[in-house]
């Protein structure tokens, strides 16, 4: 009706030929949301001028520029057409092997794994938040790949690794003489975290100065961690990782994400099979 109002003697009537309330004439959508199409171009223009936004800041800035939108429809739009902020290759050191304490020699060098609780290999990695840096310390059975400890803090001190640890023990109980493979990081040299290791009697292991392969089952898994979780979420806070992280080790990557090295079962699945067989 609008295009052709020349045509009308009033808008009254032609509301009444077209049986309209006049109300639904005059009605504006309060929502002021763009057409599919034309929030997409935007969003491209955005992520155009500012390369490091993430969906929370453009969705923010959508919202200044008068858009009634929320970060969930933002970052659907955004995963969908690859926009995404890409991964940060920043590198942030995490392992001092220059230090006194005591090493141990690399056990695992074709060691054949074929039991859980045989190995237990331990790692630190780096996640960014807005203004810092977090640290997280994993240990996964080198069978089943399953992350069996970790912990999450604002520190690189060894009790970062210790907390780590002892949630393992307590999740699984482990036999005498399991193997804890590990870097040359001062924190799994140093004397409170090895004593601990005795105490409960394990093989310590650690991987050749300057070699990564040696640690590469726990390499993999921060890898993984990464793609799949850290780089798709901008964490604002150490609350952030705290409420995400173990929801994605314990539900996703334990229970759910498939492996290769597995026959493409989550660890959680494999580790059940493998005690139904051994119990048959």
């Amino acid at each position: 009706m609008t295009h052709h109002r020349h045509l009308l003697p009033s808008i009254k009537r032609g509301c009444q030929m077209m049986k309209l309330p006049r109300s639904s004439y005059y009605y504006k959508s309060k929502s002021n949301t763009p057409p599919p199409q034309q929030l997409l171009t935007r969003i491209e223009e955005l992520i155009e001028e500012f390369p490091g936004y993430g969906y929370r800041r453009v969705t923010r800035q959508l919202q200044r520029e008068g858009l009634r939108i929320n970060h969930k429809r933002v970052l659907r739009i955004m995963r969908t057409r690859g926009l995404t902020r890409k991964p940060q290759r920043r590198w942030v050191k995490t392992t001092d092997s220059n230090h006194s304490c005591k090493t141990y020699p690399h056990l695992l060098q074709n060691l054949p794994v074929t039991t859980i609780n045989q190995v237990w290999v331990a790692d630190i990695t780096y996640i960014s938040i807005m203004t810092a840096f977090v640290y997280l310390a994993v240990i996964l059975d080198l069978f089943s790949r399953k992350a069996v400890g970790y912990c999450i803090a604002q520190t690189l001190e060894t009790s970062l690794c210790l907390s780590a640890l002892r949630m393992a023990i307590a999740n699984r109980q482990p036999p005498p003489g399991v193997i804890h493979h590990s870097d040359r990081g001062v924190q799994y040299a140093s004397q409170e975290y090895v004593d601990t290791l005795q105490a409960y009697h394990f093989q310590i292991s650690m991987a050749r100065k300057g070699n990564p392969y040696d640690n590469a089952a726990a390499e993999s898994f921060m890898k993984t961690l990464k793609s799949e979780e850290v780089y798709l979420w901008e964490y604002r806070s150490l609350a952030d990782v705290q409420k995400r992280l173990p929801y994605f080790i314990e539900q996703v990557y334990n229970r759910k994400r498939l492996h290769s090295s597995l026959g493409y079962r989550p660890p959680d699945e494999f580790e059940q099979l493998f005690l139904l067989q051994q119990n048959s």
